[in-house]
């Protein structure tokens, strides 16, 4: 399953991915009757004293003259050495050439599994990607997919050559001298053996340090992110302490694995190194029996001796990158499971098949709409509730921190979606909207306003990504930006640094908010989005929306009780559930949690009601 997912990433560079093999076969192949031919031109050159048949001759009428006691030819050996000199440039070539494809297969098999990452993440829900942290994705689409290339090179290229070359080379060598190659039989079963043990202890540290990587991650970005309090509490030492901690505790796991991989190197060397002594020893007595004329079968020749000691590196240098493709895949399958997690897991929202692509309205309704964020959550979010809110409405909410203000209105665009009962837009259930249609017409700034890097027009262009400079100034004068962005010396061409860090709080806001103009939505959701912004630019903004904007539905979730009070209607929620409807005037006399909050932001119950309206500069 996981093969098979990956696999899918491979895509346009199939070719090149079947070419690498390809080329490497043909190299091994050289590379294995380079020893072969090398002996015969030996033998050629020093024949055995008693006849030897050979089973492979490159030229028989020169080597039949040489068995036949002539003497060897200049012109025989020249022979012998072209072949060898054509062997070895057609071997080097296809290295060459299954290196280019395989760099290429590699790169572009990388490239293709990072934007199918991407693409991946750009279709969770909110709760896909709450199911799996943020570091955690960078981490997977960064360290995980490098570990992923670099196996998927291994396995196109060594892990082809080596047991190619290990497979020919072997049978080479019972070719020239079975009684001799049998020491092979002795050493491969122990390296065999000490690879399996390596791979399995190898793997399960290597599952656990990629966990820990995440928590690495996620301490940087923390980090990163709130630099400011960070600096503004003097906790920078406090915060290179857990860093540190987490670094080294990734180290610890590293080192361990380290020592177990270094045991490969000297086991490695160690088995070469004996079996070449064995096959010197074993080797040169036979030669001596075989030109003595004591044994007539299984002889070896001085250059099948040769050949032999050739095949004995090949043989267990091939071990030895077996050993390294092992080390390599081994991470990589733990890289491989995280990567394919991310690939398959199933978007929790999705359009349907027959979805409807028109919104009629921005009427919105919750009919018993309870919510939790998972079904492991101990209690709902949200519980049984039932709301009709008319197009073109001004809708307040209210309510303290954790009352679920934000939950409820995540919901309008299929953010999250509800556990039970229904939310409708437009009189239809928004599970049977096409997405993309639903969301373009809810248009949302959220309590976290993002800009991106870029100019303030390209940021603006989000919201409409042909919007000409008249419409995207339209929608800075409705958003109070206008003025800010004509003070810059490039105006709406300035750039924007990452994040947004280089305008205000304020005016980050009042930016998001004339991108969300620009989508010409039927429904308008402010979350919080002018906490940031003087009393007097919210009074100018929320009326801008009623001159200009009136069949737009607008939601404003806010803290101040200025921000809403004049709304058509407001909402007061209540751990979790609507407390109460109405208008400000009946929110005043009717409800406990409204006037309280009214009351302590306007300087207590002696506050009389005159003092309050029209007031938005002294709010």
């Amino acid at each position: 399953m996981v093969i098979k997912t990956l696999a899918k990433s491979i895509r346009n560079y199939k070719r090149d991915s079947i070419l690498t093999p390809v080329l490497v076969a043909i190299e091994v192949l050289l590379e294995c009757l380079l020893p072969f031919a090398m002996a015969e031109m030996i033998d050629y050159i020093n024949p055995p004293q008693t006849q030897v048949t050979r089973l492979f001759s490159f030229f028989p009428h020169l080597v039949q003259g040489s068995v036949n006691g002539e003497a060897m030819t200049i012109e025989g050996v020249l022979c012998y050495a072209a072949v060898l000199v054509a062997m070895a440039i057609a071997s080097l070539l296809c290295g060459m050439g299954s290196g280019w494809f395989c760099a290429n297969a590699a790169e572009g098999f990388a490239k293709n599994l990072r934007s199918d990452l991407f693409g991946a993440v750009q279709r969770f829900s909110f709760a896909n990607i709450d199911r799996f942290s943020t570091s955690s994705l960078v981490t997977r689409m960064t360290t995980d997919v490098t570990n992923i290339e670099m196996a998927y090179m291994m396995i196109i290229r060594m892990a082809i050559r080596c047991p190619l070359m290990l497979v020919i080379s072997m049978t080479m060598a019972f070719i020239t001298s079975a009684r001799v190659a049998w020491v092979f039989a002795v050493v491969v079963p122990i390296l065999a053996v000490g690879a399996y043990f390596l791979l399995t202890r190898v793997h399960r540290l290597f599952q656990r340090v990629f966990k820990k990587y995440d928590r690495l991650n996620r301490t940087v970005q923390e980090n990163v992110h709130g630099a400011r309090v960070v600096k503004a509490y003097v906790r920078e030492d406090f915060e290179t302490q857990k860093f540190t901690e987490a670094s080294d505790d990734i180290c610890r796991d590293f080192t361990k694995a380290e020592r177990i991989i270094a045991l490969n190197g000297p086991v490695m060397m160690a088995a070469i190194y004996v079996c070449m002594l064995l096959i010197a020893l074993v080797g040169a007595t036979v030669v001596v029996k075989t030109n003595a004329g004591v044994i007539t079968s299984g002889t070896l020749t001085t250059g099948g001796l040769m050949s032999m000691i050739n095949y004995v590196m090949q043989i267990l240098m091939s071990f030895i990158m077996i050993g390294m493709c092992v080390m390599i895949i081994a991470m990589s399958t733990a890289s491989a499971d995280r990567v394919v997690e991310v690939l398959n897991e199933e978007p929790t929202i999705h359009s349907p098949e027959d979805a409807k692509t028109e919104v009629a309205d921005g009427s919105i309704d919750f009919e018993n709409v309870s919510f939790r964020y998972s079904q492991e959550a101990a209690k709902n979010a949200l519980s049984d509730v039932n709301l009709h809110i008319p197009s073109g409405a001004v809708v307040g909410v209210l309510g303290s921190t954790g009352s679920a203000k934000s939950t409820l209105v995540q919901l309008i665009p299929r953010l999250y979606d509800v556990s039970e009962g229904a939310v409708k837009v437009g009189g239809v259930d928004v599970r049977r909207y096409d997405l993309a249609t639903l969301r373009n017409k809810v248009a949302m700034v959220l309590q976290k306003n993002v800009l991106f890097s870029g100019t303030i027009a390209d940021n603006l262009r989000w919201g409409n990504p042909d919007a000409d400079d008249r419409q995207l100034k339209e929608a800075c004068r409705l958003a109070q930006a206008d003025g800010f962005v004509e003070s810059f010396p490039e105006g709406y061409a300035t750039r924007i640094s990452q994040g947004g860090t280089n305008v205000s709080g304020g005016q980050r806001q009042r930016l998001c908010i004339a991108r969300a103009l620009l989508k010409d939505p039927k429904i308008l959701i402010l979350d919080d989005s002018t906490s940031a912004v003087d009393t007097k630019t919210d009074s100018l903004i929320r009326q801008g929306f009623r001159d200009y904007i009136p069949d737009v539905t607008k939601i404003i979730i806010a803290q101040r009780v200025a921000s809403v009070q004049d709304a058509d209607m407001i909402v007061v929620m209540d751990n979790g559930r609507v407390d109460a409807v109405g208008t400000h005037d009946e929110l005043l006399a009717g409800n406990a949690i409204y006037r309280e909050v009214y009351y302590s932001q306007n300087g207590g119950e002696s506050a009389s009601k005159e003092d309050v309206t029209g007031g938005d500069d002294n709010a």
